[in-house]
């Protein structure tokens, strides 16, 4: 015999599947998620740990999800903490991880028995175009002229970048492979942050200068280095991309989001259902207008195809580079 509390509690419960995008039919709608167990493989303070805070806000600010708890595991490009949440998370329906295309690099470069490939794609939210520069008295005016003295000698161009392996380098080495140049001919000069590339560039150490276009914003603006290209499909901050100049390479240093192995299809599309919500949502359009990030929304299978598509790319070229067996 059905009760008025039956009643109340099956009403509840469509309410939730209706939240989160489900059909009621959907087994996802009986277990609607009501907090999330969010670990982060690096320190506080960076890229993925930012991502992360911005998806707690978005959601709070949003009535989505109110309940959050975090757990940091730095090190090795996220390498240290993925062994860590794809053992301690596995089945877990709430737990997600931030991670994105270093970890990609990271897990090739290590050889890791264990990848992003071992955990469950759930979105990729944003992603950072790089931008190539070089110093205001250089004479490549243009990226062609960059492009032309790399033909011409890979070891006449060296190249300011963060650490060896990571998403500049391999921009560079995708570039040079494009244009017929072996990528392990390239003179690429590691620094450990945008600082010291910068100064190298100011200081005419090295002939361009690949990061993030906020490392670089500054000096752009008071005309000291000269922005040549974006790395994305277009153009950014009234640079052309090189896809725009002839050039058919494009990247992105991409952030995502990844639940733990061993979830069924039915928490699996719960957790998708929740990122397609705050994506759609006021709150997150606004993180990403205040921030400057560009939102390169993917979720569910098409995800799935992307990092598997990334993970063979990333890997090719870092092998082109001697970086990854």
């Amino acid at each position: 015999m059905t009760t008025r509390r039956d009643v109340l509690r099956a009403g509840l419960l469509a309410g939730a599947a209706a939240g989160l995008g489900l059909p009621v039919s959907t087994p996802a709608f009986a277990q609607a998620i009501t907090s999330l167990d969010v670990f982060v493989p690096a320190a506080p303070g960076g890229g993925w740990d930012a991502t992360a805070r911005a998806i707690e806000a978005a959601m709070r600010d949003d009535d989505i999800i109110k309940e959050f708890k975090f757990e940091h595991v730095p090190g090795a490009g996220g390498m240290t903490g993925l062994p860590r949440f794809i053992n301690g998370k596995k089945g877990s329906s709430n737990a997600i991880m931030i991670g994105g295309m270093v970890m990609v690099g990271a897990g090739a470069v290590a050889k890791s028995p264990v990848t992003i490939a071992n955990v469950t794609p759930i979105a990729r939210l944003t992603g950072e175009a790089l931008v190539i520069v070089v110093p205001e008295a250089s004479p490549h005016k243009t990226l062609a002229d960059l492009v032309a003295a790399l033909k011409k000698d890979p070891k006449t161009v060296s190249w300011a970048g963060g650490s060896a392996g990571g998403s500049d380098h391999i921009f560079i080495g995708m570039l040079a492979k494009s244009q017929g140049v072996d990528p392990r001919s390239v003179a690429y000069v590691a620094y450990s942050g945008g600082g010291p590339a910068q100064a190298a560039l100011l200081g005419n150490q090295v002939t361009a200068g690949v990061s993030g276009y906020g490392e670089f914003e500054e000096q752009i603006k008071a005309g000291k280095l000269r922005a040549l290209a974006v790395s994305g499909d277009t153009g950014q901050f009234g640079v052309k991309s090189l896809k725009e100049q002839g050039i058919d390479v494009s990247l992105y240093n991409w952030r995502g989001v990844f639940a733990a192995p061993g979830i069924t299809p039915a928490q699996r599309t719960a957790l998708v259902g929740l990122f397609d919500r705050m994506v759609a949502g006021p709150a997150w359009k606004k993180t990403l207008e205040t921030r400057g990030w560009e939102g390169i929304y993917l979720s569910g299978d098409a995800y799935g195809t992307y990092v598997n598509n990334e993970i063979t790319r990333i890997t090719a070229i870092l092998k082109d580079l001697g970086l990854a067996a």
